[in-house]
């Protein structure tokens, strides 16, 4: 009963620290907005400026929304991965769906001088480079589906998933040497990762593919709990061995892909978080790990994106830099200080 007591509080803390911290990452930004005037968008009134309304239901509110759906997302999938896999260092990007996002992305920016310049002229757009790395990611989940259903161990299709990976980063690297600097660059952006890029269409049809999904790992719950004991277990309990695994690559194909295809590669977050969960709640048990997991992840995207602002400044720094940066020290204090990895 007190570990339920425990564990109720830490969600409390947590559903409290993200709204906290959600309504920072708001408040923050190159221009100076009052905190009333922010609470009377947000609320449905109108600001004492029209250019302040626009900012924060324009361009800050899409950004926030965005900043928890990635956050939340990669760290179920980083959860995921690590569990099916049972290494702590497996991550959203073991299976080498980002690398087929980035694939894609890099087909048409860095394309166009291999191909010609009929690409050029659709780059600019935030649709094309969703749906090229949309498809690159589908391609690279076929492949890894049918590699999943052609072996029995589960470690080999974590060595194929890198291999994939492996693959698309010599391709990338080979169109990338007869690409000019500014194709490069622009490609290297993308990589940096970006959250405040996104209109409200494109937040939509994110949010519609990302709460797909979430919904399919309600299907899993009870096969991730047993996968921590081994496959052999959980055939012992008669789950379904093969049908469990490529629904949880599939949930984490679909939420991967969806995440990089409009946010770009952002590291750190699915591979640290499920750790800190598993450290603050003391548990193994999925139900507790994957919201708990999902609000951790989304208050510490929205804490980096604060950071990564840089208050009263017009420039922001790459997401994916400060993820590191912030989380990596974080992640070995805890470590050390528990002296203990969680698998």
């Amino acid at each position: 009963m007190s570990s339920t007591k425990t564990n109720i509080k830490y969600f409390t803390l947590l559903i409290v620290l993200l709204l906290i911290v959600a309504f920072l990452n708001i408040s923050l930004g190159s221009v100076t907005i009052p905190f009333e005037d922010i609470l009377k968008s947000l609320s449905g009134g109108i600001a004492s400026k029209e250019s302040w309304q626009t900012i924060i239901l324009t361009y800050r509110l899409p950004k926030t929304i965005t900043a928890i759906l990635v956050g939340s997302g990669l760290s179920i999938s980083g959860l995921l991965m690590q569990t099916l896999f049972r290494n702590p260092l497996a991550g959203p990007f073991v299976l080498g769906i980002s690398s087929g996002a980035s694939l894609g992305v890099a087909l048409l920016i860095l394309g166009s001088s291999i191909f010609g310049g009929i690409l050029t002229t659709t780059i600019s757009s935030n649709w094309t480079l969703a749906i090229a790395a949309s498809l690159g990611s589908f391609l690279v989940l076929s492949a890894v589906v049918i590699a999943a259903n052609s072996v029995r161990n589960t470690m080999s299709i974590l060595i194929i998933g890198l291999m994939f990976g492996s693959l698309t980063s010599a391709v990338i690297s080979v169109l990338a040497y007869f690409s000019d600097a500014e194709q490069i660059q622009q490609y290297m952006f993308w990589s940096f990762g970006s959250l405040g890029n996104l209109t409200w269409s494109e937040l939509l049809v994110f949010a519609i593919i990302y709460l797909i999904g979430i919904a399919g790992i309600f299907t899993v719950i009870k096969p991730l709990n047993s996968f921590l004991l081994g496959e052999n277990y959980a055939k012992s309990l008669g789950i379904n061995i093969k049908k469990s695994r490529n629904i949880i690559l599939l949930i984490t194909s679909i939420l991967t892909g969806v995440i990089t295809a409009f946010s770009g590669p952002i590291a750190f977050v699915g591979l640290a978080v499920p750790h800190i969960a598993k450290m603050l709640f003391s548990t193994s048990n999925h139900k507790i790990l994957l919201p708990s997991s999902a609000l951790i992840g989304a208050i510490i995207l929205l804490i980096c994106d604060c950071i990564a602002q840089l208050p009263t400044s017009e420039f922001t720094l790459p997401i994916n830099a400060i993820t590191s940066l912030f989380g990596a020290p974080v992640v070995i204090w805890l470590l050390i200080r528990k002296k203990k990895i969680y698998v």
